[in-house]
């Protein structure tokens, strides 16, 4: 099996709509080790990210977090270790528009 550390996924969700952020490849398991969210507005805004197994639907019964505040200009940083399966989904929600960014860093395992 191939082990490769990388950029699991980036996401700038124009809306307040959830957005995948990685998918665990067909055949392949995943440790997203870091997750960063960033305020690029001066402006707070909140986020959610969500844990999808098998691909399922966001739901408050996979949240991992649910409307948490960031204030404007400001990186969280969360190192989380989570594993994941082929075809499980990191997806993340912007309380605003256009606010924030969010990058997933891990082990790809294929």
């Amino acid at each position: 099996m191939a082990s490769t550390y990388k950029v699991l996924g980036q996401a700038s969700p124009a809306d307040t709509n959830a957005a995948s952020l990685y998918t665990v490849p067909a055949g392949g398991q995943a440790v997203i080790s870091t997750l960063t969210i960033t305020n690029v507005t001066g402006t707070a805004s909140s986020y959610d990210v969500y844990v999808g197994i098998d691909g399922a639907a966001v739901a408050d019964t996979n949240a991992l977090a649910k409307n948490i505040s960031i204030a404007g200009n400001t990186v969280v940083t969360l190192t989380l270790g989570i594993t994941a399966d082929a075809a499980d989904v990191i997806s993340v929600k912007s309380g605003t528009g256009s606010a924030l960014t969010f990058h997933a860093f891990g082990l790809e395992i294929s």
